[in-house]
């Protein structure tokens, strides 16, 4: 390649047994700072093309390659302070505020301590010296403490105090929650903190929940980044003048979305719930939920004993509803929603006829006639059936479409009543 021009980074070796890979990679390692650009190990390679046609290839990768990695730089410094970040689902991350240091190529400032227990794990308190890397090169990370007495004999001195995560968000001022068996704690204002604005907003629009069309994450970005949008319900205050101002907006496109707003108001109360983003809360909950109780004034005051006596509602679902209602914003939120003008059909729960379908399990394969996967999903929902995802012996109906795949196969084995769109319509509309 050299011989014809090209362009061949060096250094680059042939080396026969392990011992001279070993020397090569050392080798490179001590040249590694004086390099003209950033490594992280090097790359081990059969020199014959016969033998690596014989080795061939697993599913990413070729088995006559391999890589061996450098370890990750690593320096001391001193941790200034310790800030919780609140990401886009509410998350909240400890990060150690460091003395600059440089470390693999660039200054580091800022190192995620990932979560409560590994900041405990680690006992980094402000205050401490710290061992600092990137992970992978890339990430910073603190490694761990290093006690003044370690670094040089001195006596121990008076540290800080330990670690504790905050009960409440530093942003928007909502309960800070830690479900058992989770490592992570996480802000219960969704609707609400500003962190979680744009996540929300996005949630709160897509196709399955109240469905704005048009509104995607770049318009999101746009609309919160200007100040134009900061709760759910500023989306349906928005006026026509204020969208058309906006960078690359048409005034077609900025009466589309005006118009999608105004579409996206009449809607269903299980869409609506779910477009909230309660934690844990996802579609089937919804529908759950909306079926049993049949207003959105009786499921924010339901009890968690209440909640728990809906099918799919355990223990940990029913106190993340009930959390996120108890927060005074989120229920403001639901009220302004409703007061510009968002509506659907409420009623008493249901109680309705048991129907045929109703608790029995069915799984959706192949390509319907007529109906889509989403509707067919919607209408067994609705009379109470469960769709699931794959096939198993607790499965009671397969429907198949055209291009049906492994999913009838499985069911003609174990023997379960598969059906085309017109016999499922049938049982939809038969009972």
């Amino acid at each position: 390649l050299l011989q014809w021009g090209f362009p061949v980074l060096a250094p680059v070796n042939i080396a026969y047994g392990a011992t001279e890979l070993v020397a090569f990679h050392k080798r490179i390692a001590g040249q590694r700072d004086q390099l003209p650009f950033d490594i992280d190990g090097v790359v081990y390679k059969v020199n014959r093309l016969d033998l690596q046609q014989r080795l061939g290839f697993v599913s990413r990768e070729p088995r006559w390659a391999v890589a061996h990695k450098f370890p990750a730089q690593e320096q001391l410094t001193t941790v200034l302070d310790i800030d919780i970040q609140v990401g886009r689902t509410g998350k909240l991350t400890p990060v150690a505020k460091l003395a600059p240091v440089f470390v693999g190529g660039v200054t580091v400032t800022n190192a995620t301590l990932h979560n409560e227990d590994e900041a405990r794990r680690k006992d980094v308190r402000v205050g401490d010296t710290v061992v600092v890397r990137r992970a992978g090169d890339v990430i910073p990370e603190v490694v761990g403490v290093v006690l003044p007495e370690a670094l040089d004999g001195a006596a121990p001195t008076v540290r800080g105090p330990v670690f504790t995560m905050p009960t409440h968000c530093p942003v928007c001022g909502s309960q800070a929650v830690r479900e058992e068996g989770e490592a992570d704690t996480r802000c219960t204002g969704g609707l609400y903190c500003s962190a979680q604005r744009k996540q929300a907003i996005l949630h709160f629009a897509q196709r399955r929940a109240v469905e704005v069309e048009g509104l995607g994450d770049k318009l999101v970005d746009q609309l919160v980044d200007a100040g134009i949008v900061n709760t759910l319900p500023d989306l349906y205050r928005l006026g026509f003048t204020a969208l058309a101002a906006l960078e690359r907006m048409a005034e077609k496109s900025a009466q589309n979305l005006l118009d999608a707003l105004e579409q996206s108001k009449q809607t269903t109360l299980a869409r609506f719930l779910f477009g909230l983003g309660v934690r844990h809360v996802g579609e089937a909950t919804a529908k759950a939920l909306a079926r049993r109780f049949g207003s959105m004034d009786v499921i924010m005051d339901a009890t968690v004993e209440q909640l728990e006596a809906v099918p799919d509602v355990g223990p940990v679902v029913a106190r993340s509803i009930r959390t996120f209602f108890d927060q005074p914003h989120n229920r403001e939120v639901v009220e302004q929603l409703r007061a510009c003008g968002i509506h659907w059909p409420e009623g008493e729960p249901a109680a309705q006829a048991v129907h045929a379908l109703t608790g029995k399990t069915v799984v959706l394969t192949g390509t319907l006639p007529n109906l889509s996967r989403d509707e067919a999903k919607d209408r067994l929902e609705a009379v109470g059936a469960k769709v699931a995802g794959s096939v198993s012996k607790r499965t009671h109906y397969v429907v198949a479409g055209t291009e049906a795949g492994s999913k009838l196969d499985k069911a003609r084995e174990l023997g379960i009543p598969v059906l085309d769109e017109a016999g499922l319509l049938q049982l939809l509309d038969g009972a």
